[in-house]
C-alpha cells in the first residue's frame, strides 16, 4: 500500500503534467493561428493590391520575370534539376485551361508548374476570398487567386513551413520545462508532505509506545502551531493525559479497595475469631462456671458491638468514597462545638477544657457530617491522651473560611504516624480503635470542599485543624 506521501506527491504531478499539457495545448494553438494570419494577411493583401491597382498583363510579365530570376537565384536551384527549388513564395500566371503561362523570354519554372498543376480550378481559387491550404513537394503552403480584367489568373502561395518548424521547437521547449517542473515539483512535494506528515508519524509513534505500556508518552509540539495537525496533536495529547489520568485513578482505586478488603477482612476476624471461640466453648459445655458464662457473654456483646461499630464505619466510608449529596444548611459552628465540649465533660469531667467559641458563626454544611467529625477528633483525644491531658477547641472565621481546631497535650505522634494518619485501618502503635476515625474526618471534610491538617510535636500534643468554606 503506497503511502500518504507518495499519493499527494503522485496528485500534484498528476494536476501540474495536465495543467502543463493544456496550457501548451493553448499556447500552441494561439501560435500557430497568430503566424498562419500574418501569412493569410500578406497573401490578402498583395491579392487586393492586384485587384485595386488593375495591373495589366505587361506588369504582370515584369512580377513573373523577377520570380523566375529570383527563384533561379535561390541557393539550390543549381543542384535540383528534377525536383522543386524551396522558395518562401511561388507566383504564377495561368490561362483559363490552367496552363501555366509563358511571359516573354521566361518559361515558367518547375515549382510554378508545380502550383499550376496542384490547383484544378483556377477559377474557383479566384472567387475565393480567403487563402487555402495546398501541398508544393511535401510541403504546407497557403494559397491565393486573383482575376486580373484580361482573364489572366494569377496564383500566389506561400509556404508555411517555418511556421510549423516553430511550433515544433516550441513544443519541444514546452517539454523540456515541462519535465524539468514536474521533476522539481516531484521533489518539493515530498520534502514538504515529509515535513507536514512528521507530526502525523509522531502521534504513531506515541500511540504505538502506550500501547507498549508507556502512558506518559506524548507526542512533541510542531513548528507549526495553527495548523490542524497541530490542534490535532493538542487534543490528542488532552485525551492521552485524561486517559493517564483515568488509568492512574483506576489503579489506586484498585489498590485501595484490595488494601481496603484487607484490612477490613482482618479487622472482622478478630471479633468473629472471638465469637467463635467462646460459642464453641459454650456449645461444648465448658462454661460450666455461671461466672464464666457471664463474662463469656459479656465478651461476646463487647465483640458483637466492636464489629457492629466496625461496620458501620465501613459504611460511612464507602458513602464518602460515592461522593454523596450532603445535606447543606445554615449551621451554627459555635453551637456544635459548644454541644461536643459539653458530652467530653460529662464522660470525662476531670480533663481540663477550654472552648473559644464566642458568638454564633454560620455556615453552609451537613449538620450531622460536622457532628460526626467533631465526635471522632475527640474520641481520639479520650483513646489516646490520659485524662488529666488538657484539652481546646476553638473556631473562628478569618480570610473568607472557617477554621475549627482541636488541640491537645498528650504524647503526640512521630512523624512517619503523623504522615499517615488518615490511612484507612492505621493505628498510632497499634492502640486501640478501628483506625478509621481520622480517615472518615477527612472524607467528611473533603466533601464539604475543605480540607484537614494535622500538627504533631512528640511529648508536645496534637493539633487537628479542619478549614471550611465561610459560604
Amino acid at each position: 500500500m503506497s503511502s500518504l506521501r507518495a499519493k499527494l506527491t503522485w496528485v500534484n504531478v498528476a494536476l501540474l503534467a495536465l495543467g502543463v499539457v493544456v496550457a501548451t495545448g493553448v499556447s500552441v494553438m494561439g501560435m500557430r493561428h497568430y503566424l498562419l494570419d500574418s501569412v493569410d494577411a500578406e497573401l490578402t493583401q498583395s491579392r487586393t493590391s492586384l485587384l485595386s491597382t488593375g495591373l495589366t498583363m505587361k506588369d504582370i510579365e515584369r512580377l513573373s520575370e523577377l520570380g523566375v530570376v529570383l527563384d533561379k537565384l535561390s541557393p539550390d536551384g543549381k543542384e535540383r534539376a528534377t525536383s522543386l527549388p524551396r522558395g518562401d513564395t511561388v507566383f504564377v500566371a495561368v490561362d483559363e485551361r490552367g496552363e501555366p503561362v509563358a511571359i516573354g523570354a521566361l518559361t515558367p519554372t518547375p515549382r510554378q508548374r508545380a502550383l499550376a498543376a496542384a490547383v484544378g480550378d483556377p477559377d474557383a481559387v479566384a472567387d475565393e476570398s480567403e487563402p487555402q491550404d495546398i501541398t508544393l513537394d511535401g510541403d504546407a503552403h497557403r494559397m491565393v487567386g486573383a482575376r486580373l480584367t484580361d482573364g489572366t489568373t494569377v496564383l500566389m502561395a506561400a509556404a508555411t513551413q517555418n511556421v510549423e518548424s516553430g511550433i515544433k521547437k516550441a513544443l519541444k521547449l514546452d517539454a523540456a520545462f515541462g519535465v524539468v517542473l514536474l521533476g522539481l515539483l516531484a521533489v518539493l512535494t515530498m520534502i514538504s508532505a515529509h515535513h507536514r506528515l512528521r507530526p502525523l508519524e509522531d502521534m504513531v509513534e506515541t500511540a504505538s509506545a502506550i500501547a507498549e505500556g508507556d502512558l506518559t508518552r506524548r507526542v512533541p509540539s510542531s513548528r507549526a502551531p495553527a495548523t490542524e495537525t497541530e490542534q490535532l496533536r493538542l487534543a490528542l495529547n488532552s485525551m492521552l493525559h485524561q486517559v493517564e489520568s483515568a488509568f492512574e485513578t483506576r489503579e489506586r482505586s484498585s489498590a485501595q479497595l484490595r488494601r481496603f478488603v484487607a484490612d477490613a477482612s482482618h479487622e472482622l476476624r478478630t471479633p468473629l475469631s472471638a465469637i467463635r471461640g467462646y460459642l464453641q466453648l459454650y456449645d461444648k459445655g465448658m462454661l460450666r462456671d455461671p461466672a464464666e458464662r457471664t463474662r463469656a457473654w459479656s465478651r461476646v456483646i463487647a465483640e458483637t458491638d466492636r464489629m457492629g461499630h466496625l461496620v458501620d464505619e465501613l459504611l460511612t466510608l464507602a458513602r464518602l468514597d460515592q461522593q454523596p449529596e450532603l445535606r447543606f444548611r445554615n449551621v451554627d459552628l459555635s453551637r456544635l462545638v459548644r454541644d461536643a465540649a459539653d458530652d467530653l465533660r460529662v464522660q470525662e469531667p476531670e480533663r481540663p477544657l477550654t472552648v473559644r467559641a464566642d458568638g454564633a458563626v454560620l455556615i453552609r454544611a451537613d449538620e450531622s457530617g460536622l457532628r460526626q467529625v467533631l465526635g471522632n477528633l475527640l474520641g481520639n483525644v479520650r483513646v489516646h491522651t490520659p485524662t488529666d491531658a488538657p484539652v481546646t477547641l476553638g473556631v473562628e472565621r478569618q480570610d473568607g473560611v472557617v477554621r475549627l481546631r482541636v488541640a491537645d497535650q498528650g504524647p503526640g505522634l512521630a512523624e512517619e504516624d503523623a504522615a499517615r494518619v488518615f490511612d484507612r485501618f492505621f493505628r498510632a502503635g497499634g492502640g486501640a480503635g478501628s483506625g478509621l476515625g481520622m480517615a472518615i474526618v477527612q472524607g467528611v471534610v473533603v466533601a464539604h470542599g475543605g480540607e484537614v491538617e494535622v500538627e504533631t510535636t512528640p511529648g508536645a500534643g496534637l493539633t487537628v485543624t479542619v478549614t471550611l468554606p465561610a459560604g
